[in-house]
């Protein structure tokens, strides 16, 4: 492609306030359409956000065998959930894509092929927590897919590729959860006010700790962290999305920490805000 014809594309997403970046736990689809704190709290971080050009998501829900952003004008909205009541599935968030956006990323991408998709869209850890934050769906979404065969420091790496996003006014969201652990849910306790297990409050602690001093690699290298962490990471996809949005952080950057309750026992609704000091 000429340079000009490149340039042409990425004007949309020009100079621009150098925005937040965001890690949501997403935890239940049900968070789409009920009423709670962790809602609330979503609405309450919108609030505080500069309207972005556009979006970038990473959702624990796409997992592809190599790198892949959504291409596409018009994403469906995709129910990749089951045994949920009938409104939920009902639901519909019809944000415009960003075929320019998809390009953007490509682009900066260097270290590996990003493929253009035409046929994945909006997931429900895209949707149901971008909906909390933009209920009006006028702001374009991408997704960007978490290649399966790659470990963490990869993704860790491929992430800082993604800075200078930031500096065209798109948003990069992380959806996925800290400590995610469904075979071992309480159901009985889905009610309980911020109930978790020992080793779930072991992690999530030392998680949260790692985070706050900057102890990145740690958390890039999770597995080597005892017991508590293998049960809180049982598979790697709800966690990847935080090492994204992590490895974004600048020096003179701050983070705030949001949402920091427990559900059922296993799972972490702790989400996290970087943005300027």
């Amino acid at each position: 492609m000429k340079l000009n014809a490149l340039n042409k594309i990425t004007e949309p997403f020009g100079h621009s306030e150098r925005m937040p970046v965001l890690f949501l736990g997403h935890g239940s689809p049900m968070n789409a359409i009920e009423e709670n704190e962790f809602v609330a709290g979503w609405r309450t971080i919108g609030k505080t956000l500069p309207k972005p050009n556009a979006i970038l998501c990473i959702s624990a829900h796409w997992e592809t065998r190599g790198t892949f952003v959504t291409a596409m004008d018009k994403p469906k909205t995709i129910h990749d959930f089951g045994g949920f009541p009938q409104t939920l599935f009902d639901v519909q968030y019809p944000a415009p894509g960003s075929p320019e956006l998809a390009l953007e990323t490509k682009t900066v991408i260097k270290k590996t092929s990003v493929g253009l998709d035409d046929k994945w869209g909006l997931d429900h850890g895209a949707w149901s927590v971008i909906s909390r934050l933009y209920p009006n769906a006028d702001i374009p979404v991408i997704q960007l897919s978490l290649d399966y065969n790659q470990g963490p420091q990869y993704h860790y790496d491929l992430a800082k590729e993604l800075s200078s996003l930031r500096n065209k006014g798109i948003l990069i969201i992380g959806s996925g959860n800290m400590v995610h652990n469904l075979g071992l849910l309480a159901w009985e306790q889905l009610n309980t006010a911020d109930f978790a297990f020992d080793w779930a409050k072991e992690a999530s602690e030392k998680m949260k700790k790692f985070i706050v001093e900057g102890d990145h690699q740690s958390l890039i290298n999770y597995t080597i962290q005892g017991n508590a962490f293998k049960l809180a990471i049982p598979t790697p996809e709800h966690f990847l999305p935080l090492l994204y949005i992590l490895a974004l952080k600048e020096n003179n950057e701050k983070i705030a920490l949001f949402n920091d309750k427990a559900v059922a026992g296993s799972l972490t609704m702790t989400s996290i805000k970087i943005d300027k000091a």
